[in-house]
């Protein structure tokens, strides 16, 4: 097969503008956005909660003394249970198998994602779920405990793109 080829199957030199680097110098000041938030035509999908503004909530969960870690379907299963308890749009799962043990996956959403690497040797399963707009991945905890059959399920919040909108009132 022509190396091209190979590079087009792992996405590698597709024009998507998706890969561009970010150029701007490591010393230059954060671009802090201000918008009129109150506009109902904005767009941005923006979380407002608490008086702030940031782009999306990204769980980092740990699945501790699961079971089930090594079986693909019950971890697409799983996801699609997130997807529907949290109020986001499924747009496609995509899993591996590892051998001797071991599934990576992810499940890409309109609202950002939910992914997964697992070491079902120790019962260990490591969760990112990122979702903006109106969706709610706190309700992601419940589902994995459940899919899972832990209660040793442990989250870590941060608030991504927290400070690079500010809200402001319009004149």
């Amino acid at each position: 097969m022509h190396d091209g080829a190979n590079l087009f199957q792992l996405g590698i030199g597709l024009e998507t503008g998706a890969h561009a680097e970010d150029l701007r110098s490591e010393d230059a000041a954060p671009v802090i956005a201000t918008r009129d938030l109150f506009d109902d035509s904005r767009g941005d999908h923006f979380i407002r909660r608490d008086g702030r503004v940031f782009a999306g909530t990204h769980l980092i969960i740990e699945v501790v003394n699961g079971r089930g870690l090594d079986d693909e379907a019950r971890i697409e299963q799983a996801f699609r249970d997130c997807v529907d308890a949290c109020g986001a749009t499924l747009l496609h799962i995509h899993t591996h198998k590892f051998s001797p043990q071991g599934v990576s996956g992810v499940a890409v959403l309109a609202e950002s994602h939910i992914s997964v690497h697992t070491w079902p040797e120790i019962g260990y399963g490591a969760f990112d779920v990122f979702m903006c707009g109106d969706a709610a991945p706190h309700l992601a905890v419940p589902v994995l405990k459940r899919a899972f059959g832990t209660e040793d399920v442990r989250v870590k919040e941060l608030l991504r793109g927290d400070g690079l909108v500010t809200e402001t009132v319009a004149a």
